[in-house]
């Protein structure tokens, strides 16, 4: 639930590289259809690098794409350091105390 409040980026870049799965999904289903009706030279076996190019069409595309308006996620703030806990007391030897102020040393 927590992506749901997440701003998206809307820059040329990231729109591009939203582009890339719903690409490989259409190219695997073009090579597997061209599979089922032509068959022979273009079998799916044959056809695969083909899903390599449009990876790569796309990864060039996107890097070749302008910045403008990307939006940054911001980091979380530092958590603050935990205080130590201190020992547990064992039998036989005296429960833990708190150092006193001492003003006079």
């Amino acid at each position: 639930m927590a992506d749901r409040n997440r701003v998206r980026c809307s820059c040329p870049r990231c729109t591009i590289r939203g582009l890339m799965g719903p690409a490989i999904i259409i190219t695997i289903g073009l090579l597997l259809l061209l599979d089922q009706t032509r068959g022979g030279y273009l079998d799916f076996g044959n056809t695969w690098p083909v899903i390599l190019l449009v990876i790569g069409a796309i990864s060039l595309a996107s890097a070749l794409a302008p910045m403008t308006g990307h939006i940054v996620d911001t980091p979380a703030p530092p958590v603050p350091p935990v205080p130590p806990v201190p020992p547990m007391a064992t039998p036989g030897t005296p429960a833990w105390q708190p150092p006193q102020n001492r003003q006079d040393q």
